[in-house]
């Protein structure tokens, strides 16, 4: 199909060009102190190994003064972007975030874009699909800071979903999960699913990846496992608007420490309970691309620190939510999902909130700055309860 119609292949991809154009223009001419500040922590780290420096002792310049809070190999691997200059590893990372994305979009929506109604169509329809992702708060954050997220989605997503892999199955997930330990709830669903030899070889490249800067940066490696790693405040202020994890919702209710813990204990229990069952069902009922949505988002949800962009993740709900395309109800709550997290809900609430009108400032102030953490969670129950019986109705 690609070959047949390179040439509208080609003016998609212009076109997808062109629209994100705004975007890139934005966040790459950002005062040097703000512009893709995330990509500045993985130079950053790099640059500390090709110094002989401690990793994870460095900070980005004033006024950012980010540290490093990825697993050691993450730094092994961004010595190729410390290398770049600045210009151009802002560049090649921002291409990057759309390839990826491109990736990711493929492989949401291939029931639609393989279908027989829009076959005849699909480098259009993916192109009109790939400017609406874009537009995402998650995927615009992508590009604002320079995040990493989006790779780790598309990586997950082609292991678990390409139908004849080149590589072996599960690589690519113990490589994102080497990379930034979130993935790790994928080694969860393929334990759940049964998926014997692709948990084996995603663990078995997890540790390998996992071990290697023992044997290479070894001090670097233990400073991560035995110190960075435990001090939570490390990945920024856990009560921030940002944080949509459900943690990060709790936090914000400013509990004692104690009660707030053991609910969002039970809370992970609960939550990771339904959704691993949910992906496992779905997964049984032929549905993978839902079951590695609820996974995602777990991924999200089950964090103790989830900031907004890592919800990427709404890329793949929208494609399990809109399946084949053809169910108008599907596509329409597929819509509704798109404007939500299109809009900055959770700033609204901080907006609300600093209003101070009483009696509703507190309350629905506090609800809309969770938005899209909530969103996550009315999404799960969507995927689990509410898509398999809109499915029988098809």
């Amino acid at each position: 199909m690609i070959r047949r119609q390179w040439w509208a292949w080609a003016i998609v991809a212009l076109a997808v060009a062109a629209a994100v154009a705004p975007l890139v223009h934005t966040w790459l001419t950002n005062p040097d102190d703000q512009r893709l500040v995330d990509l500045d922590v993985y130079r950053t780290g790099g640059q500390m190994l090709l110094e002989g420096r401690p990793v994870y002792a460095a900070y980005t310049p004033a006024p950012q003064l980010l540290p490093f809070t990825y697993p050691p190999v993450a730094a092994m691997l961004a010595v190729g972007l410390a290398v770049m200059s600045w210009e151009t590893a802002q560049w090649v990372w921002t291409a990057g975030v759309y390839v990826t994305l491109a990736v990711t979009v493929w492989f949401s929506f291939r029931q639609v874009l393989t279908g027989e109604a829009v076959r005849r169509y699909a480098p259009w329809v993916f192109g009109l699909l790939m400017v609406a992702c874009a537009y995402l708060m998650p995927i615009r954050d992508q590009v604002r800071f320079g995040q990493v997220d989006i790779l780790l989605v598309a990586l997950c997503v082609a292991d678990c979903l390409a139908k004849r892999p080149w590589w072996p199955r599960g690589f690519l997930i113990g490589l994102a999960t080497a990379v930034k330990l979130t993935p790790g709830v994928f080694l969860i669903y393929l334990l759940v699913t049964r998926q014997w030899r692709t948990f084996w070889m995603a663990s078995f490249v997890t540790a390998v990846l996992t071990l290697l800067p023992f044997a290479v940066i070894p001090q670097d490696a233990a400073d991560f496992w035995f110190s960075a790693l435990l001090d939570p405040e490390r990945l920024g202020a856990n009560a921030a608007t940002t944080n949509q994890s459900m943690r990060g919702m709790l936090i914000r209710l400013y509990m004692n420490d104690t009660v707030e813990s053991a609910i969002w204990l039970v809370l992970v229990a609960v939550v990771g309970w339904f959704g691993f069952r949910g992906a496992r069902d779905a997964y049984r009922a032929g549905d993978p691309l839902a079951a590695v949505a609820l996974v995602g988002l777990m991924a999200v949800l089950l964090s103790p620190v989830a900031w907004i962009h890592h919800l990427a993740w709404i890329v793949v709900v929208l494609g399990a939510i809109v399946g084949d395309g053809r169910d108008p109800v599907r596509r329409g709550v597929a819509g509704g999902v798109w404007l939500y997290y299109v809009v900055p809900v959770p700033w609204w609430g901080v907006a609300l909130i600093a209003a101070g009108i009483p009696g509703v400032s507190l309350v629905l102030g506090k609800i809309v700055q969770n938005g899209f953490g909530l969103g996550a969670l009315v999404l799960v129950w969507l995927l689990v309860s509410w898509l398999p019986k809109r499915r029988q109705l098809a």
